[in-house]
């Protein structure tokens, strides 16, 4: 008779999950790096990450739940794109389907009553997929699961990096000697080819990310301006960036030249219709792109149509220019001054005779200039 893991196992894997590993809580080795990371700014506005309580949780598995004795650790794939010509939108793989925060956690709930109906044990359980304050990254490692690369994704050998993580914490100890892993080796080598590709050149030596220079972050998580000096640098990313991961050696295998853009909205309705407030929310309710909400996404568009400079998008770049919301409106005119056209101009100074935020006057007239 299969043992309770074994079972257990079996199971995740029977509900689309790729890797399943477990482990006994300890202390965060890395916390330290983490904690570094946070004191020289590196985390950008994202003070969630800072607060006290975000560092305390963060020390042990045990701040999260004392009673825990065992750590499950689930990868679920996602289909990896190739990376995009330069004159298409680009959006990170993972957000092309539904939104994990949707989709895995009722997963996770079916795989709790399954353990608590195969152990026969009242159980306390708690589960994550990207919601918790752990260091899922290095509990996948001490599961076996991979080593964490230069580009700061965690690396399995066979599956490469373009998958999610997700964690259930048990009161239950449901490992024996037999199924306890060890870690991986480091298989980086002397490959620096995700640090030399980064478009904004975010990678930190010590496996980290700039936060305010990644393009993940700057077309995500930001939700004000995104800085002059990084905008060309942005290039055609949408919505996030897999960049690092599209270069690296270990993913080679596993990129796909036709993933299918499974969105709510073509991405040539994307490049000739502005959608208001309902329409977004309604379109992307249960797509990652709705994260950056409304004015985060046709900022993002703004910027990249300003850096493919088609002339055919002139049309929404002007729609963008009269928006209701400043900041889109502040992206827009950047937008139109990377065209260095008589259009382009003609349609600035046009907005420039209603428009009456400072700022967006100010980013027309250095546009203009």
């Amino acid at each position: 008779m299969k043992t309770l893991f074994a079972r257990i196992k079996d199971f995740c894997l029977a509900q689309g999950f790729d890797l399943v590993a477990g482990i006994r809580p300890h202390d965060y080795q890395h916390f330290d790096i983490f904690q570094k990371w946070v004191q020289s700014g590196k985390n950008a506005d994202m003070q969630y990450l800072s607060s006290e309580r975000s560092m305390r949780l963060r020390q042990s598995p045990y701040e999260i739940m004392p009673t825990c004795h065992t750590i499950l650790v689930l990868v679920k794939r996602y289909p990896p794109a190739v990376k995009q010509s330069s004159k298409e939108l680009a959006i990170a793989s993972y957000a092309l389907g539904d939104d994990y925060h949707r989709t895995i956690p009722p997963v996770l709930e079916e795989i709790v009553k399954f353990i608590r109906e195969q152990s026969g044990h009242e159980l306390v359980a708690k589960a994550f997929t990207d919601t918790a304050a752990i260091l899922e990254r290095e509990l996948a490692c001490q599961a076996g699961l991979g080593w964490i690369g230069k580009n700061s994704c965690l690396i399995n050998p066979k599956i490469g990096s373009f998958f999610l993580l997700a964690e259930i914490f048990l009161d239950l100890d449901v490992l024996n000697e037999n199924t306890i892993p060890s870690p991986l080796p480091d298989h980086c080598g002397t490959c620096r080819r995700c640090i030399e590709n980064c478009p904004t050149q975010c990678i930190q030596e010590d496996r980290t990310l700039d936060a305010s220079r990644c393009v993940s972050y700057l077309t995500i998580e930001n939700k004000g301006l995104i800085p002059r000096e990084l905008r060309s640098k942005i290039g055609n990313h949408l919505f996030g960036c897999d960049v690092c991961q599209q270069v690296c050696p270990w993913n080679r295998e596993h990129l796909d030249p036709a993933v299918d853009m499974r969105l709510p909205i073509s991405i040539q309705e994307i490049r000739s219709r502005v959608l208001d407030e309902d329409e977004f929310r309604r379109l992307f309710r249960n797509s990652p792109i709705k994260r950056p909400k409304r004015t985060g996404f046709y900022r993002n568009l703004a910027v990249t149509l300003g850096n493919l400079r088609d002339e055919t998008d002139l049309t929404i770049l002007d729609r963008l220019l009269h928006d209701g919301d400043p900041l889109v409106r502040r992206h827009a005119a950047w937008a139109l001054g990377q065209f260095h056209l008589p259009q382009s101009m003609a349609l600035l100074n046009s907005a420039l005779e209603h428009e009456s935020d400072p700022a967006v006057r100010a980013e027309i007239y250095t546009a203009l200039e």
